[in-house]
Formats: C-alpha cells, structure tokens, sequence
C-alpha cells in the first residue's frame, strides 16, 4: 500500500472520530480540569458559596457586588503559596486577579459543603 493511500486512510479515520466526539460531547459540559488550579476553582464553583459580613463589606468599599467574586473564581488564579492546605476540615485557599481591572485577592475556606469567602481584599 502507498503512503498517500495511507494517509489517506489514516486522515478519512480521524476525521470520523472527530465527528463521532463532536456529536457526542455537543451541549455537554465537559471539561479538562488538570490542573491543580482548575481543579481547586472547580471544587469551590461547585459548592454553595457564603459571604462572610467582612467580604461583603469590603466588595462595598470597593464598589463591587457578588458577582466580583464569581468573575474572580473563573478566571482568578490560586496563590498556593499564601493558602493553608494543611488544615484537617476546612483549607483557606487565596485567590487573585483583576476584576474590573482592579487587582483583587480573595481568601475563600473551602469546606466539604460550603465555601466561605472570608475577605476581598484590593491590592
């Protein structure tokens, strides 16, 4: 057998499965979350979030509303660095980027039913 014929096999096949994937996943909500970032964000997205009367007092001085906090779990990124991983219950996970372009750092206790956002604070 030729190579081009090979090829040509070899592509007509990919193309197939590309299709079969794309009928398949179309409307689903899947996801590649690798990442221990990702991962992190997601696990907090999923949770029942509460404000504590700090957080919420700091979004007013800041002019912002709860959906800071949201656009910030989305596209925000966790500082591993500053958060305690190490707790037996609840790990308190920072959490940074710009909302509105204003820099924001956000402190969030992750626990097994809720996620606390204990603090926004402007940087």
């Amino acid at each position: 057998m030729h190579i081009a014929k090979r090829f040509g096999f070899y592509g007509f096949g990919f193309v197939i499965g590309l299709l079969l994937l794309f009928f398949f996943l179309n409307g689903k909500k899947a996801g590649c979350d690798y990442g221990p970032d990702a991962r992190t964000l997601k696990n907090i997205k999923i949770k029942q979030r509460v404000f504590s009367n700090q957080s919420l007092q700091d979004l007013e001085k800041n002019n912002l509303d709860t959906s800071a906090a949201s656009t910030l779990l989305r596209i925000g990124d966790v500082n591993f660095g500053e958060s305690n991983t190490k707790l037996d219950s609840c790990n308190v996970y920072v959490i940074e980027g710009f909302v509105n372009k204003i820099y924001l750092k956000m402190r969030v206790q992750n626990c097994n039913k809720t996620a606390t956002i204990t603090s926004i604070v402007k940087q």
